[in-house]
């Protein structure tokens, strides 16, 4: 009985002791390399061990049981447990496996030789921003992004810096079409965002290459069951940086005191004139809000795949009224209807009513001495004469008073079609149609209204406008794209080849027609309606129709190409890249060539780097090339210029009668047959690495860029003249380094990850058309040596503090100057002040550009934060300094104003009537554009439970986002950030914040 009752209990306790048992084994990566710190857990228990540094672990388990291998970087693997098992992990699709989206196709990243950047859609999705581009800024080495807080605006984008004098902006290429932006496109419908930098990448792209290349693909149907997702979000807006300006009390001081130092009696309107009002409370939106609201339906089978996405956004801008709305829509649909024959058909539409824009500049120059409204008269209030009157206005009444007279309408439709037909293994044949069509309209309305003048106690009309009028406006753009392609994927051996051959055809045509009416004069005339139904040119009976004015243009280029890329690999460790096309571009009727040579070296996968512990993923690499840019501003140059009025002459005249000029016309400019392309020379060289089992990715990239034959338009003589032209001369230095890593890294159930980038730039005009030619776009010059859009004043030293001071300075040609004002240094030492004193006083390109990423999540709970900054460069403060016209509104910082010896050497005395202080640009104007940005930080949750599933949902999130939180800086503006065009940007003209937005959004999959 005994003896039994121990077999029994010897039975009974056989799953213990199974359990009790060590399972011992070996964790390898896919080239039979060891692999540590892979985590590996006993699935339905608490039991988990790590391996160790040569892959080994022992893990307390039941032979059979099903024991769960995970690391950063490979794929899970699960296994039944097994004594002295071998367990081999493959490499998953981190960012060095994944498949990047090229010129006319894809590739693995890991088989380039160049430098592309690929973010993932989710990265913009829920974001709020309504043009994508604006949710890169930090994101990627190499890539400027300068935002603008108005609704619908597009950002100011360069990569690599600037390499011409007429665009900055790269080549957008949505679906395979070519574009010039992206703001039309719905974020939560973009699939992927790859980044083209280096000439590897870019050559493919021809004439239209050289500033870089953003490709965008959107979102296709996933095989799988039907998904249908809804996403939306409400954000709040609010201004966190409002520039320090006086108050009434505080204007009053500094005012009387100016008067003084003019020599004019007090001011003798104070008892008109005594209220504090801040210009920007007044006309600002009181917490503007911004809704999105995102449908998809996602379906994939077989044979088909098809995704259809509809969005909406209503967004208010800062200031009142403004108001934008945007309808999207997005199909997407793909049929393999043989074996060896796929079609498919894309279309992208939009539909926007834009807000009626305004600027926070007249709030930050007008008085605060005035009271926005009259309660009284029942009128807004004008401004003083002496106090901007005519310069300004009011500016809550230009709000209020034209509220809704401005109707503007963009309607797009953006669209491919495609067929490919496989003529054997790894060869085929594609051919594609796309279209875009962008159609703008708009209408608007001047209206008549009064305002209080109190210096004369009447009502006055507003800015003096009399007449009613209305202006009305439409334009058509349409591009048509046609490629014809053959790609060729074979493998042989240890040999992969692929190459891409084509024919593109690219044509855009433009057309636009505006004009002017304006109502009848006399007693009897009636004004045009307040109402949009009156709002045409035509408008009767009370348009005059002598009173119309009419503008129209209309132009059309086209590019024909031919090209070819090969793509090409040895044993995974040898890489050679070629690509070359052949363009022909109406805008200067030449052909021409470009092309690049790429090659590459997988370190890592060399025998001898078999026993090495250090790198899972080593390579070094470089590319060289030559690129294009056709693009010589808003002229599209064509073989024959327009024609312009030029000089008057009288060609005789009637006794009596006042002799009548008659106008000539000539030339715009002088035809210059053996203009050339603006060629982009450039090479890089850089080094990608993994180590740590994966954890720490890392990339370095040294670039180089010259523009050569600079498209220069050369100004002869007076304006209209007739003699100007256009030549190739110049040359343009862009070089830098790029910096990205990222840590990934998994514990348990907490997962985290921190990347960033580093962007170190430097510009410069090496080459320009003569020597000692510049080109001067106050407050910015174009010039040899200097950076491009470099700001060009005058050296303050101090200000002068006795008659001693001014005797023993150099003498100044500049204007009128006395104690209290600006010493400009005598540059030049020959003695005098004059124009040739002048020099670089800033830099708007930042010495460096970074960003930094962290995410964090512990199951369903999710943290990300961005932050962002430049370091280096200066921006012009083109407000707060004053005018010679009339009195604007004060910097608090004028309160230090000069007022005796001694009392200040940098803030000037208040004389802004003599210009000397603020006509000449100086380093007074130049403030530290330098800044760091609390970009982005969501906090989300991700539902879990049997609950979804029995509510059919299969994912759901809530999150909360905040934007632009916080910036350090220490400009005196709204922002730092101040974008323009290639030869002119970085200037502050204190039109518009960037606004901090926080929201609230959902994210439902059923």
């Amino acid at each position: 009985m005994r003896n039994f009752m121990l077999c029994l209990l010897a039975i009974l306790s056989f799953p213990s002791w199974m359990a009790a048992q060590g399972i011992s084994g070996k964790v390898l990566d896919d080239q039979q390399l060891p692999l540590p710190g892979v985590n590996v857990n006993v699935v339905g228990s608490t039991n988990a061990t790590v391996t160790d540094l040569d892959g080994n672990f022992t893990v307390t388990a039941t032979p059979g049981t099903q024991l769960k291998f995970t690391m950063l970087g490979f794929a899970d693997m699960t296994m039944p447990a097994a004594n002295g098992m071998s367990v081999v992990l493959k490499t998953s699709s981190t960012e060095l496996q994944e498949v990047v989206v090229i010129g006319y196709g894809t590739a693995r990243k890991r088989d380039l030789t160049g430098s592309i950047v690929k973010v993932d859609g989710k990265e913009v999705a829920d974001k709020p921003n309504t043009n994508p581009v604006a949710s890169l800024q930090g994101k990627v080495a190499g890539l400027s992004v300068v935002n603008t807080g108005q609704p619908g605006q597009t950002p100011d984008i360069r990569i690599r810096g600037t390499i011409s004098r007429y665009r900055t902006q790269p080549l957008y290429v949505i679906d395979g079409i070519f574009n010039d932006s992206m703001d039309y496109l719905n974020p939560n419908d973009i699939a992927s965002i790859e980044v083209l930098k280096d000439p590897s990448s870019l050559a493919i792209f021809g004439v239209e290459g050289a500033n870089g290349v953003i490709i965008i693909s959107t979102k296709k149907g996933v095989k799988g069951k039907t998904t249908v997702n809804f996403n939306t979000s409400t954000g709040v807006k609010s201004i966190v940086n409002t520039p320090d300006l006086t108050n009434g009390a505080q204007f009053r001081q500094l005012y009387d005191q100016q008067r003084v130092n003019q020599g004019l009696s007090p001011y003798p309107y104070y008892n008109l004139y005594n209220g504090n009002t801040n210009w920007v409370d007044e006309i600002k939106e009181s917490s503007p809000i911004m809704s999105i609201y995102n449908l998809s339906i996602s379906h994939a089978s077989d044979k088909n795949k098809v995704y259809v996405g509809a969005g909406f956004t209503e967004e208010e801008g800062l200031i009142k009224y403004e108001k934008l709305k945007k309808f999207t829509f997005n199909i997407n649909d793909e049929l393999q209807v043989t074996d060896r024959f796929k079609v498919g058909v894309g279309i992208n539409g939009y539909d926007a009513r834009l807000p009626q824009l305004r600027s926070f500049e007249s709030a930050l120059r007008a008085t605060p001495l005035v009271a926005a409204f009259n309660q009284a008269q029942g009128l807004y209030n004008q401004l003083p004469s002496d106090l901007g009157g005519a310069q300004i206005g009011n500016p809550l009444a230009a709000i209020e008073m034209t509220r809704g007279t401005q109707l503007n309408r963009d309607t797009r439709f953006v669209g491919n079609i495609f067929g490919e037909y496989k003529i054997m293994d790894g060869l085929s044949f594609k051919a594609t149609y796309l279209a875009d069509l962008m159609f703008s309209r708009g209408r608007g309305y001047t209206p008549v209204f009064n305002v209080y003048a109190a210096e004369s106690d009447e009502a006055t009309p507003y800015s003096g406008i009399i007449r009613t009028g209305v202006s009305q406006f439409k334009s058509d753009l349409e591009k048509i794209q046609t490629e014809l392609l053959l790609n060729y994927d074979k493998t042989f051996g240890k040999h992969d080849f692929n190459a891409v051959a084509g024919y593109t055809r690219r044509e855009r045509n433009y057309s636009s027609m505006s004009g002017t009416v304006a109502q009848y004069t006399g007693p009897d005339a009636q004004q045009i309606p307040n109402d949009p139904r009156f709002w045409y040119l035509d408008v009767y009976p009370y348009g005059d129709p002598t009173s119309r004015t009419s503008d129209s243009d209309e132009w059309s280029n086209a590019i024909v190409s031919v090209l070819g890329r090969v793509l090409y690999n040895y044993d995974g460790k040898y890489l050679l890249n070629g690509s070359f096309r052949r363009d022909g571009s109406s805008q200067l009727r030449k052909w021409d060539s470009f092309w690049s040579v790429g090659a590459a070296w997988e370190i890592s996968r060399e025998k001898f780097m078999e026993n090495q512990k250090i790198f899972n993923f080593l390579k070094i690499k470089g590319s060289v090339g030559e690129l294009g840019n056709d693009y010589a501003g808003a002229l599209y140059y064509p073989t024959y210029p327009g024609y312009q009025y030029g000089a008057s002459a009288v060609f005789g005249s009637t006794p009596g009668q006042p002799e009548v000029p008659s106008q000539s016309l000539v030339k715009a400019f002088i035809n210059n047959p053996d203009l050339r392309w603006e060629k982009v020379m450039a090479y890089e060289g850089g080094i990608e690495f993994a180590t740590l089992n994966n954890r720490l990715t890392f990339e370095a990239n040294y670039f180089h860029k010259t523009t050569k034959d600079l498209l220069n338009y050369i100004t002869v003589g007076s304006p209209g003249s007739g003699q100007d032209f256009f030549f190739n001369s110049g040359e343009i230095l862009n070089k830098g380094f790029e910096f990205a890593a990222t840590w990934k890294d998994k514990v348990g159930d907490f997962n985290y990850s921190l990347s960033g980038n580093l962007t170190t730039l430097s510009n410069r005009v090496t080459k320009v058309y003569t020597d000692g030619f510049q080109v001067i776009t106050n407050p910015s010059v174009f010039r040899q040596g200097e950076p491009m859009g470099a700001f060009y004043g005058y050296e303050v030293e101090g200000v002068y503090q006795s008659y001693a001071d001014i005797l023993s300075s150099a003498p100044s040609t500049l204007g009128s100057y006395d104690l209290g004002d600006l010493k400009f240094k005598d540059v030049n030492g020959d003695g005098v002040i004059d124009d040739q004193d002048r020099k670089v006083i800033g830099n708007p390109t930042p010495d460096f550009t970074y960003g930094v990423s962290l995410n964090v999540s512990y199951k369903g709970i999710t943290l990300s934060a961005d932050l962002q900054g430049v370091y280096g460069n200066e921006i012009y403060r083109d407000w707060g300094n004053g005018s010679t016209f009339t009195q604007f509104n004060y910097r608090t910082a004028r309160l230090n104003a000069w007022n005796g010896a001694g009392t200040s050497n940098w803030e000037p005395r208040l004389n802004d009537a003599s210009g000397y202080n603020t006509n000449n640009i100086s380093t007074y104007m130049i403030e530290d554009g330098s800044y760091a940005r609390l970009r982005n930080v969501q906090l989300s949750y991700d539902f879990s439970g049997n609950w979804l599933e029995k509510a059919s949902i299969q994912s759901l999130k809530l999150f909360v986002n905040a934007q632009n939180l916080v910036t350090w800086s220490k400009n005196s503006g709204f922002t730092p950030e101040a974008g323009g065009s290639p030869t002119r940007f970085g200037v502050d003209v204190g039109g518009y914040p960037l606004p901090a937005i926080t929201s609230l959004g959902l994210n439902v999959t059923f």
